[in-house]
């Protein structure tokens, strides 16, 4: 059983249902606890089945759901149980823990990023098994949480299916047609893609900067920002806005908004690019799915993105904030300078879900042999 807050759009949540389809493809039961969303269907043809619980909300109130789940572990038989989320987490430790010890699942959770560093926040080491899904991640962990007991914590990387993100993808051409139909802007111009939601920690700052010193350079740079707007920071998209105006970068900058084609637009794109400041990510999965399309891709080495650029593209590097050091890399893209990443086997999806059902099978298999 994995428990998340919803199955809605999300790495986490895509996460799971790769889980899922890895374990019925090895003769598993899967059950996923959430809210719902628009992604249930989709686990239920894979043959997962959904159980609707929400343990999403931080409110008080959320533990009286306690036993529900509780009986959802005994009714189905449960031998092991995944959580994802900080929420569920307490929900799930506390229903855990009210079972009998020789008859509870084995409890595994992950940590998928870098969360503030708190009582609450520190639930999710409280697994029998921790899974961080970078080295970085590891380190955060116990660097913050002392008490972790490093045997426990272990790194299981996320990964990319090469099926689905190919060397030198190529869209369809109604795709591109309807493209140039609605950003005409970006015709005949050096694109540079910025992929994420509009919160501070993203860059996008950084990401202006660089745009700016490019344009002072005479390069035709033309910045491109996918991704939706936070309602609970819209002062910052504001912000954002104002400064573009402030540099004068109106001709020079597009917000295109949530969009679900992102590989295709990495895809059309001359160099994609990734300023997330602090927290850094603990991954970096967009990075490595832009590698993997064969683009050039710059990005701060630090964090995750530090870690898989250091693996699948270390070119693409660029010190902490180092606006000129971005735009530098970025002229060199233009200038043909900078050769784009050749096909790698790193980080693949098929090598996450092996890894991480290997966890749950050596884990059930010790349990019932009362070890």
């Amino acid at each position: 059983m994995q428990v998340l807050p919803a199955l809605d759009g999300g790495g986490v949540e895509r996460g799971t249902l790769e889980i899922s389809r890895g374990l019925v493809a090895r003769g598993h039961r899967s059950l996923v606890v959430s809210a719902g969303g628009g992604l249930v269907e989709q686990l239920k043809g894979q043959g997962g089945k959904h159980l609707s619980l929400d343990l999403s909300r931080k409110w008080p109130s959320t533990l009286l759901k306690i036993g529900r789940l509780r009986n959802m572990l005994v009714k189905e038989k449960v031998d092991l149980v995944h959580v994802r989320s900080r929420m569920p987490a307490w929900v799930t430790l506390a229903a855990w823990k009210s079972l009998p010890a020789k008859t509870r699942p084995r409890l595994v959770t992950t940590v998928h990023g870098l969360n503030s560093v708190n009582r609450y926040s520190r639930v999710m080491t409280y697994g029998e098994r921790v899974i961080a899904v970078s080295h970085y991640c590891r380190d955060y962990v116990l660097a913050n949480y002392p008490q972790t007991d490093p045997n426990r914590l272990l790194v299981i990387h996320r990964g990319v299916d090469p099926a689905q993100f190919p060397h030198g993808h190529q869209p369809p051409v109604e795709w591109l047609e309807c493209w140039r139909a609605d950003f005409p802007q970006l015709a005949d111009r050096f694109v540079v893609l910025l992929p994420g939601r509009l919160t501070r920690f993203k860059g996008h700052f950084d990401f202006l900067k660089a745009v700016n010193q490019l344009k002072q350079s005479q390069l035709p740079i033309h910045g491109l920002i996918v991704g939706g707007e936070d309602p609970r920071r819209l002062k910052y998209a504001q912000s954002l806005r104002e400064e573009v105006g402030r540099l004068g970068l109106e001709s020079e900058i597009t917000f295109a908004g949530h969009r679900s084609d992102l590989r295709e637009i990495m895809s059309v794109s001359d160099a994609v690019v990734s300023t997330s400041i602090k927290p850094p990510e603990s991954f970096g999965r967009t990075v490595l799915e832009a590698v993997r399309l064969g683009r050039p891709t710059i990005g701060y080495a630090h964090g995750g993105v530090g870690e898989v650029l250091s693996k699948v593209y270390p070119a693409g590097r660029v010190t902490l904030q180092d606006t000129a050091g971005l735009a530098k890399k970025l002229t060199e893209v233009f200038r043909g300078e900078l050769s784009p990443p050749e096909p790698t086997n790193e980080f693949e999806l098929a090598t996450m879900v092996e890894k991480e059902i290997d966890l749950y099978e050596s884990m059930v298999v010790s349990n019932s042999a009362g070890l």
